[in-house]
């Protein structure tokens, strides 16, 4: 890759990177960290970042996993994807699959997007299981976790949205979110700055999903507070429950949708 390494940009994200690592105790020494390689460039920054030198983090392996959703006849993108990750020395695997047509068929229109994300991650785990990886490592940045809350209080009925570090299988593997305190446009720049390749998305509900419904909402409402995301991330440390109507003190929910 171009570029150099200590440009300021690069000391930004790599500070808040490490920080949410410590604060949330994401990585130990030892630690195998199965990447997870969409060919987006959230998932590139990420594993670059990852493979860089810590200052407060201990040392750790990475492997880079994509699991291609055979969206694309002939697996465009496929090829290129595989020429970074060894041009840039990164130990990696590679898979294709027809995940993405499957969650797409006629008997799943309703919720193509569960079933995709729930293969393609069942497949982690499994890989990982298989090459020893204890840590799963996710490019979810800033951005993705405040849309994730939006997303579940808006069409979920719930207030959650994805953890940092969230343990799995009764803590056999841990997911972790490096890129947890850091803003998608940094994410982008970063990713020019790089000249990381740009692979294009082949999924076809991927430009009208809910969350890019979320972030076009987010980013008109911007146009008057740019603090907004800002806002609603904090707003996730300081939830005053007292002044949450939900239950009773036995636990018992006291509202429920009205049937139709």
């Amino acid at each position: 890759m171009s570029g150099k390494r200590d440009t300021k940009l690069y000391l930004h994200l790599k500070k808040w990177l490490e920080k949410a690592a410590v604060d949330y105790n994401m990585l130990k020494k030892g630690d195998r960290v199965l990447v997870g390689v969409s060919g987006g460039l959230d998932s590139f920054v990420l594993l670059d970042l990852l493979n860089t030198p810590m200052v407060f983090l201990p040392r750790f392996s990475v492997l880079a996993v994509n699991i291609d959703l055979g969206f694309d006849e002939g697996y465009r993108g496929y090829a290129e994807l595989e020429n970074y990750l060894r041009k840039n020395g990164h130990e990696y695997i590679m898979e294709k699959t027809d995940i993405g047509p499957l969650a797409h068929s006629d008997y799943n229109k309703k919720n193509p997007c569960f079933l995709c994300s729930r293969m393609r991650r069942k497949r982690i785990f499994e890989i990982a299981n298989e090459n020893g990886c204890n840590k799963i490592a996710f490019a979810h940045h800033k951005d993705d976790i405040i849309e994730t809350l939006l997303i579940n209080m808006f069409y979920g009925r719930e207030i959650s949205t994805m953890m940092p570090d969230q343990s799995v299988f009764r803590g056999k593997f841990h997911i972790i979110r490096p890129l947890a305190y850091i803003r998608e446009t940094l994410v982008k720049k970063y990713a020019k700055e790089k000249n990381i390749p740009v692979i294009e998305n082949g999924c076809p509900t991927s430009k009208i999903s809910r969350r890019m419904y979320i972030k076009k909402l987010l980013d008109d409402m911007e146009k008057d507070n740019k603090d907004v995301r800002e806002n609603i991330f904090k707003s996730m440390s300081h939830v005053k429950t007292d002044y949450l109507p939900g239950h009773n003190v036995d636990g018992h929910a006291l509202y429920e949708m009205p049937a139709e």
